[in-house]
């Protein structure tokens, strides 16, 4: 089935058709540069979908080539793939390596990773058939709240005899009239007249408490709840709520929506999208690089890259909603390997990332362009959240590159974080006007490189300070 780009795109066409070159185009919207990264993602990508198009037992062979992204942290490593699983409608699931060992080796099993990307499958086509469904549902909760607002009336006993014609046309009028005051009901309804009124309504008791499952590996966060295991004792316990309409009509939607939707098509659609297109971003992987034979915790690092590398190399992982097999999951690993190198990883690991891709770091260039280019820059973000307090926030070209300034000089002065830096920055310059904006009342506000100067200079100039709050 094709997958569609989200509705701000200009070009409808279909993700399918897209070359690698319009992938990069579509993700320069959101991330600056990184112009290697993208391009090696973008062929991946348009690889998956060439694979789609070849015979079955053609495409059976052909496996994904997994990525290694090298580079500092806050460059755009994670942007760059969530962008990418947003774009092409998969199923994305970010996880760090360092997760699976903390003292010892005492994380988390490290299928978990596979069981998460599941849900987030799942959750994902749970949306889409509930959207696909939402136009009946809608039209089934109206009925249910008129038949709360105005009850039917008990059927009559059939009657006989001379009185029959009589009682006939009785019941056909009481029903035209009941039909009538039906109708304009409905047109209250849909109006937005009957929102105070109050119903009656059976809602679904969520309640109850949750437990984890103690695997063999450690704990395994399965969030399974005592209502799935006994679902004759807790599944079908409902509750009678009294509720404004206004409140009672997304509760009935949102049942409605579950009655119409098949639970057993979304699993198995889940696993087959996870299996075709899923896409793992293992964050922090030189964390877990240890060299053969060394000793203390390495030893720990080690044993994770050893249980990593069948999931990466495929392998059938079993979840709630039935096995899955990772063979045709693509896997992109990312590390900023300031203290190891990726030769560090075991070489069986090693083998299964064959493209490799070196971000670069953040020029004072680039942190300018990422305060103003990408469709979600952060003064865009700042200028949406003050608008609604009424007030008009600019930037000045000057206030911008004195802000990537000084990002850039606490960078090299303290821990280099990328771009992470200019929220930081940016909250510390806007403080007093966040704060005051509710008050001030509607105007215009001019942010100019000056009041830039006069929030930030003192706390660089204060090594110390500059270490903890920016």
């Amino acid at each position: 089935m094709p997958i569609h780009l989200p509705a701000s795109t200009a070009d409808l066409r279909t993700f399918d058709t897209l070359t690698p070159r319009e992938i990069v185009a579509e993700l320069d919207r959101y991330v600056v540069g990184q112009g290697a990264a993208k391009r090696a993602v973008a062929v991946a990508l348009r690889n998956r979908i060439r694979r789609q198009r070849l015979p079955p037992a053609v495409a059976a062979e052909i496996t994904p080539k997994n990525i290694l992204m090298i580079g500092p942290t806050g460059v755009g490593k994670t942007e760059i793939a969530r962008r990418l699983a947003r774009l092409s409608g998969s199923p994305f699931v970010k996880v760090e390596a360092s997760k699976f060992t903390e003292v010892g080796y005492v994380g988390r099993d490290v299928e978990s990773m596979v069981r998460d990307l599941t849900e987030a499958a799942v959750d994902m086509v749970r949306r889409e058939k509930q959207a696909e469904v939402r136009e009946k549902a809608e039209r089934n909760v109206e009925e249910q709240i008129l038949d709360l607002l105005l009850p039917p009336p008990p059927p009559r006993p059939v009657a006989s005899g001379p009185e029959s014609a009589e009682a006939a046309e009785s019941a056909r009028a009481a029903r035209e009239q009941l039909r009538a005051t039906r109708e304009r009901l409905r047109e209250q309804l849909r109006g937005g007249q009957l929102e105070a009124r109050t119903v009656e309504i059976e809602v679904r008791d969520r309640s109850g408490p949750a437990f984890q499952i103690l695997s063999s590996q450690g704990v395994e966060e399965m969030d399974v709840n005592i209502k799935d295991m006994l679902p004759g004792l807790f599944g079908g316990k409902t509750k009678r709520r009294t509720l404004p309409v206004s409140e009672a009509r997304p509760l009935l939607l949102q049942d409605e929506e579950a009655r119409l939707v098949d639970n057993e098509q979304v699993a198995r659609l889940a696993v087959e999208r996870v299996q075709a297109s899923g896409i793992l971003f293992i964050d922090e992987i030189d964390k877990i690089a240890g060299r053969e034979g060394a000793h203390g915790p390495d030893i720990s690092r080690e044993g994770v890259q050893r249980d990593l590398l069948p999931i990466v190399e495929g392998t059938t992982v079993t979840t709630k909603y039935g096995a899955v097999r990772t063979d045709h999951v693509l896997f992109i690993a990312a590390g900023a390997f300031h203290v190891s190198k990726p030769s560090d990883l075991i070489p069986e690991l090693q083998g299964r990332f064959p493209i490799r891709v070196e971000l670069e770091a953040l020029t004072e260039a680039d942190l300018v362009r990422i305060l103003t280019e990408p469709q979600n820059a952060l003064t865009s973000q700042y200028r949406a959240l003050l608008s609604t307090e009424g007030i008009d926030l600019t930037f000045t070209e000057a206030a911008v590159r004195e802000m990537a300034r000084f990002a850039m000089e606490v960078n090299q002065s303290a821990e280099n974080i990328g771009a992470r830096r200019l929220a930081t920055i940016l909250e510390t310059v806007l403080e007093d006007l966040s704060f005051e904006a509710g008050e001030r009342g509607a105007g215009a506000v001019r942010i100019d490189a000056e009041e830039v100067r006069q929030k930030l200079l003192p706390l660089v100039n204060n090594q110390d300070l500059s270490r903890f709050i920016l």
